[in-house]
């Protein structure tokens, strides 16, 4: 046994309330086993699938094991146990990674696991969470509804999640800065494994019987971090993300060494391809500038180049299809300071292309706040055509990064101006969903689990008011005055914390007040639910306790959760474009009339 399914065994961090912490999904094989004799699991008959040798289908105990049911005798995958004229084999990752190739290598077209096909390298949206997995269900809805794939699965590796179990266990995460708390917190701080959260994606849409529908969707492995302290662990971040179809470069962590390189250093052909090009999209720059950004960018993207590199040689080695193999990529310069300028997308998109790794997207800075509308559509509209200028020329499509909570207006003019060739990454936003869910539910649980939430933001909103920290203290503060202002109430409260306090809690407890959107993520693993700072990203059983209470959440609240989540892809689609505005009309009323869950998710593979 794993010493992580060891961990989650003894501490009884069972897979169905705690899914995808573990790579795989049977933590026990004998008592499944046992479960499977005994008729005592739930086969999902939706789920089932051709290989070469034979049809599959997956079943499942009350703890959340699954095994793979081969309705033959063979020997497929491995240990494989015969029972009733089948062979059932445990869902461990590895059998995952074999099931992969028997699937594609029978069918090239199919969408069980996520692939870079149809439209998702051009056009997409990019649905990420930041604290559970519950989202899935009604993100296929809505693909199946719509009819088009998105990025279904997306997360910032391994700022949120455990990109090593093993580290994990032995204490070695590193931590993630975050200033407006004032203190770094564990990476992973998500809690579930990138490698668990790779094969729970999967089986949520056999379950569903979504692969049915033969609608192709992508895994966004975002922010994968380039240079600086994750050299040396750049490795296991390949072997973390080795089923991700679409790969987000960060080049930030080499960037902020702020080491240059000496142009002179520059292979003279590489200098020269790229000049040319950026020419040949329209730019003119000066040597002086052009030299300038090719010395800061050149050692980053010596680094990117490595990365792909062993990206494409993970795969080559794992998977045996062309469909398996390939991956979408995407190069992050919106942590560059300041807003990104045309020249510098385009000397940046030159680069790739003579280095052999051309990009999918591209996602400037364009000074986006996570949940905030741009104020000024007229200026956005200039940004956007500016850049678009740029990457129409290369072919590239544009990735606004940090997407949440923009208006309907702001969404328009990306789609209108890029020809609806976009991201949209809408991570934060599913958070705030589930907020606003459960603050309306009427179970006695969930009405407890929504004030036990709702006073941690609180309490974390009054200690940064008044933290010797200056960046937290300032961020805290705009977090509490914006809430107040909001309702029209008075903002000068930091007369102490109990005035603070005061004013807060006057409030009517909402999701929609800013200091519930800022610290709500943080609340999935606090151990004991407190706000300490010690206690966050705590991935200790009492940080996976913490997690658990949200897989506990009543079947009225993911209801109501699954709605939101499916009425914001179709607000989403319908604005960027992506979908017509008569077939969003037509899903919003389909989605309207559903009174239970599995009426909603019985229609996904309908």
């Amino acid at each position: 046994m794993s010493a992580i399914n060891e961990f989650l065994l003894k501490n009884n961090l069972r897979i169905a309330q705690n899914p995808c912490v573990s790579p795989d999904f049977c933590l026990d094989w004998p008592a499944l086993q046992a479960d499977i004799k005994a008729g005592k699991v739930t086969e999902y008959a939706k789920s089932r699938f051709g290989t070469k040798a034979g049809a599959f289908t997956l079943v499942e105990n009350a703890h959340g094991d699954c095994a793979w049911k081969l309705h033959a005798a063979g020997t497929a995958l491995a240990d494989g146990v015969a029972h009733a004229g089948a062979t059932y084999f445990p869902a461990t990752f590895a059998n995952l990674l074999t099931l992969k190739n028997l699937i594609q290598e029978h069918d090239a077209s199919s969408t069980i696991f996520p692939t870079a096909g149809a439209k998702l390298g051009k056009s997409t949206l990019g649905v990420g969470a930041r604290f559970t997995t519950l989202h899935w269900p009604a993100v296929e809805w809505a693909m199946s509804a719509l009819e088009i794939g998105l990025t279904a699965n997306q997360n910032s590796i391994p700022r949120e999640l455990v990109y090593d179990v093993d580290a994990m266990l032995g204490n070695r995460l590193d931590t993630v800065p975050f200033p407006f708390i004032g203190t770094n917190v564990p990476e992973g701080h998500q809690g579930q494994s990138v490698e668990g959260m790779s094969h729970g994606c999967v089986l949520s849409k056999l379950k569903t019987g979504f692969h049915h529908r033969k609608i192709a969707w992508s895994f966004n492995a975002d922010h994968q971090p380039i240079g600086g302290k994750f050299d040396v662990r750049e490795d296991a971040l390949v072997k973390g993300c080795l089923l991700a179809s679409y790969i987000t470069f960060d080049l930030s962590p080499e960037l902020a060494l702020n080491q240059p390189a000496k142009v002179a250093d520059i292979p003279a052909d590489v200098v020269s391809k790229t000049r040319a090009r950026v020419a040949a999209a329209g730019l003119k720059l000066d040597d002086a500038a052009f030299n300038a950004l090719l010395a800061t960018v050149w050692t980053p993207m010596q680094k990117m180049k490595r990365r792909d590199d062993k990206y494409a040689a993970a795969r080559r080695a794992a998977f045996t299809t062309d469909v398996g193999r390939t991956y979408l990529r995407e190069l992050s310069i919106d942590e560059l300071p300041g807003l990104t300028t045309p020249e510098t997308t385009a000397i940046m998109l030159a680069l790739c292309e003579v280095l052999g790794m051309p990009v999918n997207f591209v996602a400037p800075a364009f000074g986006f706040q996570k949940n905030t509308p741009y104020p000024d559509n007229a200026a956005l509209k200039q940004l956007i055509e500016a850049q678009w200028a740029v990457c129409k020329q290369f072919g590239v499509s544009i990735g606004f990064h940090s997407g949440s909570g923009k208006s309907a207006e702001n969404y328009q003019v990306m789609g209108e101006v890029t020809g609806s060739a976009l991201e949209i990454k809408t991570s934060g936003r599913y958070t705030y969903e589930m907020g606003v869910a459960i603050s309306q539910s009427k179970n006695l649980a969930d009405a407890a689990l929504w004030r036990d939430w709702y006073k941690f933001t609180v309490d974390m909103s009054v200690a940064g008011a008044f933290s010797t920290d200056a960046t937290e203290q300032k961020m805290a503060r705009i977090f509490v005055t914006t809430s107040l202002a909001a309702l029209g109430k008075p903002v000068d409260v930091f007369a102490s914390p109990a005035t603070c306090r005061a004013a807060l809690e006057a409030l009517p407890p909402s999701a929609e007040h800013m200091i519930f959107f800022e610290y709500n993520f943080l609340y999935v693993l606090a151990a004991g639910g407190r706000p300490e700072k010690a206690a966050l990203g705590d991935h200790t059983p009492a940080g996976y306790q913490q997690r658990a209470r949200f897989y506990a959440v009543s079947a009225e609240t993911r209801l109501l959760f699954s709605k939101r989540i499916a009425a914001y892809l179709i607000f989403l689609a319908e604005n960027t474009g992506l979908a017509s505005k008569e077939r969003c009309a037509a899903t919003s009323k389909l989605l309207n009339s559903y009174s239970s869950l599995e009426a909603m998710l019985g229609d996904i593979s309908r």
